[in-house]
């Protein structure tokens, strides 16, 4: 019998954590304190599918089938017969930590809980329940039914039998787990993301390279690898003494502040948020140059999920 999965938030992560799900046969419980958002929830999950259908997506069941799996309910009792129930609310640590006691009183002991923040501890976020040892880290990115990485983060007091068994049931609805053996800041993909992030700003600061030239440099560069080529697998292709060697000259010179970029602060001060303001790095952003970004990168995501499907 499909798990049943329960979601706690009816947002951009949440019902899309469910749609997942939703599609490969199981029931999800979608929890959220508003009405008027869970009531768009149906509608946001159809749309979703119909879209990746018509870009080659294809599905076992008629979109319809698929959207009657998903239940709506503005009380948190409503999870207490899931066998899974991930959290993905905004990124506050007391509410998280709230939630987290609340369902660890409700869910029987089996249920395995689950967190989706992008960079918060689960320790932490686990502190305040009493049955810590089934509360696991599961960092889905954006959008969680294009993206395929999962991080499955285990925290100090994670059982291993609940990290295996998340791990197993993501691997089962088509999603590409990974295992975080310790709950760090940021996990595994956001510290190697932000780590680029730092170096890119770095350079603009400087003066080395414009913003404009950076991202040509990561896109028609080493960026055109990494789909097929990780870093370490590249290091092994290229040799290790070579990368000893490059590391040796090069890792000074590389940035190491602990600090952001002042190019960043001074950005932000003067109310420069990029597509939230019309002016970034990058200067300004027209309604269509932001509208044909998002494009650019729902059409990508798109086509590899439809070579997937």
């Amino acid at each position: 019998m499909p798990e049943k999965i329960g979601v706690i938030g009816s947002g951009l992560m949440g019902h899309g954590i469910a749609q997942i799900f939703a599609c490969a046969g199981h029931k999800a419980m979608v929890i959220d304190p508003s009405m008027e958002s869970l009531e768009t929830v149906p509608d946001r999950i159809w749309a979703n599918l119909e879209t990746m259908q018509k870009n080659g997506v294809t599905f076992a069941d008629h979109i319809a089938t698929i959207v009657e799996r998903v239940d709506l309910s503005t009380e948190m009792k409503a999870v207490a017969d899931c066998d899974y129930v991930i959290e993905a609310v905004y990124e506050n640590m007391e509410l998280k930590q709230r939630i987290f006691a609340e369902l660890d009183e409700i869910c029987p002991p089996e249920t395995i809980l689950c967190s989706n923040t992008s960079v918060m501890s689960i320790t932490e976020i686990a502190s305040q329940s009493k049955n810590r040892n089934r509360i696991v880290g599961t960092h889905f990115w954006n959008p969680p039914y294009l993206m395929p990485l999962v991080e499955v983060i285990k925290a100090e007091d994670s059982d291993q039998s609940a990290v295996d068994a998340t791990f197993e049931l993501l691997k089962s609805v088509g999603k590409r787990p990974v295992k975080v053996n310790k709950d760090v800041p940021g996990f595994v993909a956001n510290r190697l993301q932000h780590a680029l992030w730092r170096e890119a700003f770095a350079i603009i600061d400087e003066g080395i390279a414009d913003a404009a030239t950076v991202d040509e440099c990561v896109r028609y560069g080493p960026g055109l690898r990494w789909p097929i080529l990780g870093p370490v697998e590249n290091a092994d292709m290229v040799g290790l003494d070579l990368t000893k060697a490059i590391h040796d000259y090069i890792l000074p010179h590389i940035n190491a502040a602990p600090t952001p970029s002042s190019t960043l602060l001074d950005l932000v001060e003067d109310g420069n948020l990029g597509f939230k303001s019309g002016k970034g790095f990058l200067g300004d952003w027209s309604q269509e140059e932001m509208d044909a970004s998002r494009s650019r990168l729902v059409t990508y995501l798109l086509q590899q999920s439809a070579k997937g499907a």
